[in-house]
């Protein structure tokens, strides 16, 4: 269950549930069709992440790789089908060569250009922290942001392992549910990223296999 909790932001933590759908994946190919949709305390979908692009491997190699990343979308509501809603962001994902191999993610805002808000690279076995706060940045992409400060933060569990994270969102960008719900389809997304992005050479955790 993801959960939402914000400075004087008052939401009941037990309302918010996450639902996985998926068609699973063809071994050793590609991983597609998963999607999470976030609920609000009365039942009614609120936002969703869903795979646009399959996870597959590059030519030659078991893994998704920087030069061909797969991305997810992060949608808001827009009529009562899921297949109408807008597109609030865009996730990228791949796996990162190293001693120790990392998910590497960009997030960017859909605008007319396109606004990178959020980068860098995870730690696939110890899982780590993802964040969008741009006090933390450098100063260039600061200044290129109109968004300043704190946004989000979520733990995320390292690749094979269950994440129950909690997901902090400022509450000067939380207007309504609506917003702290595509906060929470996005930390979700990426914690789905990091089953995604395994190794083809390997299985994934037993909920993800059904058609291996």
């Amino acid at each position: 269950m993801y959960q939402v909790s914000a400075v004087d932001f008052n939401v009941n933590k037990r309302g918010w549930m996450r639902t996985f759908s998926g068609h699973g994946l063809k071994p050793g190919r590609e991983r597609k069709g998963w999607m999470i949709i976030v609920y609000d305390l009365s039942g009614s979908a609120v936002a969703a992440a869903s795979m646009i692009t399959p996870f597959v491997a590059s030519p030659g190699s078991d893994r998704v790789s920087r030069s061909n990343p797969r991305a997810w979308l992060i949608l808001r509501p827009n009529g009562a089908s899921v297949s109408s809603w807008k597109p609030w962001g865009r996730l990228e994902a791949w796996r990162e060569r190293g001693s120790v191999d990392g998910l590497g993610y960009k997030f960017e805002l859909i605008t007319n250009s396109g606004l990178t808000i959020a980068q860098g690279t995870m730690n696939v076995k110890k899982g780590g922290r993802f964040c969008i706060d741009n006090a933390i940045k450098d100063s260039a992409f600061n200044a290129l942001s109109p968004i300043q400060g704190f946004i989000m933060g979520a733990n995320v569990e390292g690749e094979g392992k269950v994440s129950k994270p909690t997901v902090e969102v400022a509450v000067k960008h939380v207007t309504c549910i609506a917003d702290a719900a595509l906060f929470v389809a996005l930390s979700a997304a990426i914690d789905l990223s990091m089953d995604a992005c395994r190794l083809f050479s390997q299985k994934l955790r037993k909920e993800f296999s059904i058609d291996e």
